[in-house]
């Protein structure tokens, strides 16, 4: 198991976890939550983020981009535990377990979950593969904010009644404000070996300082919208407790901008799906209260 646990990069799958939360919460909140809608969907986005690490591994691997000088954790089609064909194979089943999951919940809810799982799938092969690769053209972030804060967020809360409240789309910001600040730490700590292989992340476009900018703007603006969401009355008062989480915020942020040590930065990127995991289990908490 272990190769296919690498392809998976366990670590990174907390990023499907948080925005299922806070959806799932505000369901509570509104007093329409449902056990079977919720469970669904969280597999389903948790299986929908092991198949994007799996075609990222054997299509960054296909274009050279995962070389022996890479900073982070080993890829399994680069290093030779799994070829590319077992990894897409691997990618086919869990893609059809999430689909099916897709149709239960298309079937509990609406048939527009199959509209979001559909245009989700295709935004995940696209990521790294296909033949226009956004995530090679500084485009990863935008697709990760769109998918795992705004459409993850809403698409979780939407599920429990078909209903789409004001409340769900303001809080999903912040939440895809902190899961793209994810994106932007890897990518800087890939910064200089994306750059070797041609890869324009972000990162790479904007460069070392500037990105670093970003990331701590990305982590400074989500608690600063929580804080004002709740101040006018936007969200519930309760979502405030999410701001107990900020201290989090200081190593990756103090990392990412000062260190250029792959350790260390792998320590950053770790740290900032904590933060983003914690603040989303805070505001599922909190708008209920």
């Amino acid at each position: 198991m272990r190769p296919w646990l690498v392809a998976a990069r366990p670590a990174t799958l907390l990023a499907a976890v948080a925005p299922v939360l806070v959806g799932s919460g505000l369901a509570a909140a509104d007093g329409v939550f449902r056990w079977n809608a919720f469970s669904a969907t969280l597999a389903a986005a948790v299986l929908i983020n092991i198949a994007a690490n799996f075609a990222n591994d054997a299509s960054d691997a296909k274009r050279g981009a995962d070389t022996e000088s890479r900073i982070g954790p080993p890829r399994a089609v680069a290093t030779g535990l799994l070829t590319a064909r077992q990894v897409w194979i691997g990618t086919a089943v869990v893609l059809a377990v999430a689909t099916g999951l897709g149709a239960y919940l298309a079937w509990i809810s609406s048939w527009v979950i199959l509209a979001i799982g559909a245009a989700s799938i295709l935004a995940m092969l696209g990521y790294t593969g296909g033949p226009w690769p956004y995530g090679y053209r500084a485009l990863g972030e935008v697709f990760v904010f769109v998918f795992f804060g705004l459409v993850a967020v809403v698409g979780s809360r939407y599920v429990h009644d078909t209903t789409t409240p004001l409340e769900a789309w303001l809080l999903a910001v912040p939440v895809g404000f902190l899961v793209t600040a994810i994106l932007v730490a890897n990518n800087v700590r890939d910064i200089d070996t994306d750059r070797s292989s041609g890869k324009r992340t972000l990162a790479v476009v904007l460069g070392r300082r500037v990105a670093r900018i970003v990331f701590a703007a990305l982590i400074v603006g989500a608690f600063s919208l929580i804080t004002v969401y709740a101040v006018i009355g936007e969200t519930a008062t309760g979502t405030l407790i999410a701001l107990a989480a900020l201290p989090l915020a200081y190593s990756p942020i103090r990392t990412i901008a000062t260190s250029t040590d792959g350790p260390e930065l792998i320590g950053a990127l770790k740290a900032s799906a904590r933060l983003h995991l914690a603040v989303g289990i805070l505001l599922a908490v909190g708008v209920q209260l």
